[in-house]
């Protein structure tokens, strides 16, 4: 009876295994190629799958899901003869399992070399000016080629990025130097800029100012000499409409006498013919009015003769 238990107990882990082996189970997103007896049979996708124990084996898994793939920088020399390490990432993805499998050995390996070598085919045309600024352009032209070789691996290349440009010590040095002149001429030309503008204003302030100072002057010039107009022509219609006579003329005449020979610079001055004329009318302007006051005194009235200086007397008649 034991050997008969100990078989049972054989066919059931073997039958145990064989079902294990049969049902497979692939996850989502996810591919499995199967081989029969070492040659290709058909791809398994995901779901439950059943396969032939002990003659189907499953090679390996392969994942669909789109795949991000760093490289460590490669030195790459331009058209100037100037070497720089560039970092590229690739984004790819599986879409033919089986040609992944078999129509390459390391597909990873692969597009790394691809990429290494496309790329310094496209920088050895730039030079490092163009380098630094082409991004786009490189990153086109690379993710062309790769795209290409990849088809008949089963194997699109969605994205390539470069993500870092690393040129020389000396020239990063040489370019940090070229961007601080630049830096500071583009300062400067602003300060220059502010200087200038601000003169400017200044200078139309200024203008402006004066303009308007003048205009205030000119009006009030306008405004003084209409006001003294006005005045002249006040005392004119006063004066004419008083009607005074040759008396008080010569009164006025002689209150002014004083004033004109005023101040030390006075050493010359012209009496007019007129003041005889004056001083006789005011004469017998005084006399008639002693007599009809009365009075026994003759008012004196002083000689223009002796408001002359001594000066003027003393003095040679001009030429």
């Amino acid at each position: 009876m034991e050997p008969i238990i100990i078989v049972l107990i054989i066919l059931v882990v073997l039958v145990f295994i064989a079902l294990i082996k049969t049902i497979q189970v692939i996850p989502q997103a996810s591919a499995a190629i199967v081989e029969r007896f070492g040659r290709y049979t058909r791809t398994l996708n995901a779901g439950l799958n059943i396969v032939v124990p002990f003659i189907d084996s499953v090679r390996n898994r392969i994942d669909l899901r789109e795949q991000v793939v760093p490289f460590p920088p490669q030195p790459v020399i331009t058209q100037d003869n100037l070497v720089v390490n560039i970092d590229t990432v690739i984004y790819y993805q599986v879409t033919d399992a089986r040609a992944a499998t078999y129509e390459v050995a390391s597909y990873i390996q692969a597009i790394e070399q691809l990429t290494v070598t496309t790329l310094r085919n496209i920088i050895g045309g730039m030079d490092l000016e163009r380098t630094l600024t082409s991004r786009e352009e490189i990153n086109a032209a690379l993710r062309g080629v790769l795209d290409e070789a990849t088809g008949k691996w089963g194997i699109r290349v969605n994205r390539v990025e470069l993500k870092a440009i690393e040129p020389p010590t000396s020239i990063q040095d040489s370019m940090e130097k070229q961007m601080r002149a630049d830096r500071d001429k583009r300062a400067a030309i602003l300060t220059a800029e502010g200087i200038r503008q601000s003169a400017i204003l200044t200078a139309e302030g200024e203008k402006q100012s004066a303009i308007l100072k003048a205009e205030g002057e000119a009006k009030a010039a306008a405004l003084r000499a209409e006001g003294e107009a006005q005045a002249v022509r006040t005392v004119f219609e006063a004066i004419h409409a008083g009607d005074p006579d040759q008396k008080l003329l010569s009164y006025q005449y002689l209150q002014m006498l004083p004033k004109i020979a005023e101040g030390d610079a006075n050493k010359l001055w012209i009496v007019p013919s007129e003041i005889g004329d004056a001083l006789k009318g005011l004469s017998g302007a005084m006399g008639n009015f002693t007599g009809m006051g009365g009075g026994s005194g003759t008012p004196t009235v002083p000689s223009p003769t002796k408001s002359l200086s001594p000066e003027r007397r003393e003095q040679p008649p001009l030429d």
